[in-house]
């Protein structure tokens, strides 16, 4: 897959870190870690090492505390035990010439004392309704809806960076290349970067500026770690999930986002945008204007991801408002989806049944494409 003409498939310089393509595997929760103690296994290393033929790989959430965990299952990434984990599977995609990326994550209000024993966290105690939390207990599995959080203190807010400062490290001694902060689809960092949802008073709220702070401390906490060159950020402007509604002003949210975030250095950033099926055919889901601005408020890599196919990928790329496009579901079913983008190969379809939990089933168990292999 060196066919330079093709420019899904030309080598990219992302920060510290080259790709050899420009197809990145997004992050997605699959409910698998082992229990007690949300630690990666060994068939999660098997399943990442299928799918390193990926420019890069950008792994599930993983949780940089307890509190922080919204969903059953989900890793975490903050005991020796799930650092442990995960050096298994970094070693398994280094194996194979792969790059993984750990994405860091706390969901702050989208949680529910059934995961953790306690009240759940946010900028403050408002529950914007929309949001649910996935537990299992001897009622069995079942989506539950969270409860009003409880506002962080100030200095509870400096603990939380602190939190996913230790986050990296672990996430260093586990082997990855760097860290992606979860920033999107209205968990805690987007909590506090919206008004809606931060209705502080104190320095994390507010005016704009104030607003950013506690991304701005993450950031720097994360790439006093790594570098900032390894640590790139996800965001979704205009991607309303988990009582996040589409503001008016998430164009200059987001705009300053990146602007602060280009002032730091970090690698890349990261969008989540709405997939093409949700919006009337013909139309984008990203204002193009908003492509344009975010070009040039941010100097590095620029990663899309929400329902591309190989025809839109490379046409983004084209544009130049784009440097890498991220696959999702996709890779799922095909986890040789880099093999079949190069060779215009057919993909197989997904399970949906066998998304979140399980075993093998629907996770590892999806062959390679025959023709791939010729």
């Amino acid at each position: 897959m060196t066919d330079t003409s093709d420019i899904l498939f030309r080598p990219h310089r992302m920060g510290a870190v080259t790709l050899l393509n420009r197809v990145a595997m997004a992050p997605m929760t699959r409910s698998r870690a082992a229990q007690p103690g949300d630690v990666p296994t060994e068939l999660t290393a098997a399943y990442y090492a299928q799918r390193a033929g990926a420019g890069v790989i950008v792994s599930e959430g993983t949780q940089v505390s307890r509190v922080g965990q919204g969903y059953a299952f989900t890793p975490g990434i903050y005991s020796p035990e799930q650092t442990a984990g995960w050096k298994t599977v970094t070693d398994a995609v280094h194996a194979r010439g792969g790059r993984i990326y750990a994405q860091l994550w706390h969901v702050g209000r989208v949680s529910h004392p059934l995961l953790h024993g306690a009240q759940p966290v946010a900028p403050s105690a408002v529950n914007g309704g929309g949001q649910a939390a996935f537990v299992v207990d001897d009622k069995g599995p079942r989506m539950e809806p969270s409860p009003v959080p409880r506002a962080l203190s100030t200095d509870e807010v400096r603990a939380v960076v602190q939190e996913f400062a230790q986050a990296a490290r672990n996430a260093k001694a586990a082997g990855f290349d760097g860290v992606e902060l979860h920033g999107a689809n209205g968990y805690l960092i987007e909590q506090f970067l919206r008004a809606e949802s931060n209705r502080r008073t104190d320095a994390y709220g507010g005016n704009l500026e104030n607003r950013l702070r506690f991304l701005a401390e993450v950031t720097e906490a994360v790439a006093g770690v790594f570098g900032a060159d390894r640590v790139g950020v996800r965001i979704s402007p205009f991607l309303p999930l988990n009582g996040i509604g589409a503001e008016e002003d998430a164009a200059e949210l987001f705009l300053a986002v990146a602007k602060m975030l280009d002032g730091l250095g970090v690698a890349y950033l990261h969008t989540s945008e709405a997939s093409p099926m949700e919006v009337p055919p013909g139309t984008d889901p990203v204002p193009q204007d908003f492509r344009s601005a975010l070009r040039q408020a941010f100097r590095g890599t620029i990663m899309v991801a929400g329902g591309y196919d190989g025809a839109r990928a490379r046409a983004i790329l084209e544009t130049g408002l784009a440097d890498v496009v991220a696959f999702g579901r996709p890779y799922i079913s095909n986890p040789d989806l880099a093999e079949r983008l190069a060779r215009d190969l057919p993909w197989a379809d997904a399970d949906r049944s066998t998304f979140y939990g399980g075993g093998e089933q629907g996770y590892t168990d999806y062959p390679a494409h025959a023709d791939a292999a010729e």
